[in-house]
């Protein structure tokens, strides 16, 4: 029988920790939840500001592993990154605004694809996250980026410009309320990338708090990575 999906649901799937090692020798650990059947497709989740309180297990990621894998068959691989800590450890390092975490993001590409072997892979940032993505998640092997509330805080034009030659799809998900760029703002920051889609989110904040909001960026993603038209069920 049908269960409705809440905050606290968590779904099967094969799950299991993992370190990666940067070329500079920073230890990342992180978690794969990957769907008991085939993978339909992965996501490779760069979470929000450390000094914030981000991680891999704020609550959207966290969620998107506890869920996707079994509803949408996706495979989710999650990580601190350098300094960061969560209920599973802390990786090595010191946070360094963006910066040396270009290591870390590659590292990770590096471990998706020829370590995990996965197919069909979108990078996702989240806040901080989206700063990552846009920077330094420039490998050919991915499929796309996907953005949960970018605040384009360390990203420069010269970033934004680099992806108006690169033919793979961007889609931006802007909450109305958002702390630091609502979409008039994204839409114009964004304009040297014309063909970035903003998708504008009436009602949100830039913590996505509330199941609502919840389902709303993982129907998105799920929607991205497999073209499933339908949102996903709110019972499971």
């Amino acid at each position: 029988m049908a269960e409705i999906i809440r905050p606290s649901t968590v779904l099967p799937a094969n799950r299991s920790l993992f370190h990666v090692i940067t070329s500079d020798g920073i230890d990342l650990i992180g978690e794969v939840s990957a769907p008991l059947g085939v993978s339909r497709g992965a996501i490779l989740c760069l979470h929000p500001l450390p000094t914030a309180g981000g991680m891999m297990d704020s609550h959207v990621f966290k969620k998107a592993a506890n869920r996707l894998p079994s509803m949408a068959g996706i495979t989710v691989v999650r990580f601190n990154s350098r300094g960061t800590s969560s209920e599973v450890g802390q990786s090595t390092g010191v946070f360094d605004n963006g910066g040396a975490e270009r290591l870390d993001v590659e590292a990770m590409l590096n471990f998706c694809f020829e370590t995990l072997h996965l197919t069909n892979l979108w990078v996702v940032g989240w806040s901080c996250g989206t700063d990552l993505a846009l920077r330094h998640a420039k490998d050919s092997r991915h499929k796309g980026l996907i953005l949960l509330s970018p605040p384009l805080r360390t990203t420069k034009d010269t970033d934004l410009l680099y992806w108006n030659n690169d033919p793979r799809p961007i889609t931006a998900l802007v909450p109305e309320f958002d702390d630091y760029l609502r979409p008039e703002q994204a839409r114009e920051r964004f304009s040297i990338v014309p063909s970035i889609k903003i998708v504008a989110t009436d009602g949100a904040k830039h913590l996505w708090l509330g199941e609502p909001f919840v389902h709303k960026v993982l129907s998105q993603i799920n929607s991205i990575v497999t073209s499933d038209a339908q949102d996903l069920p709110l019972e499971f």
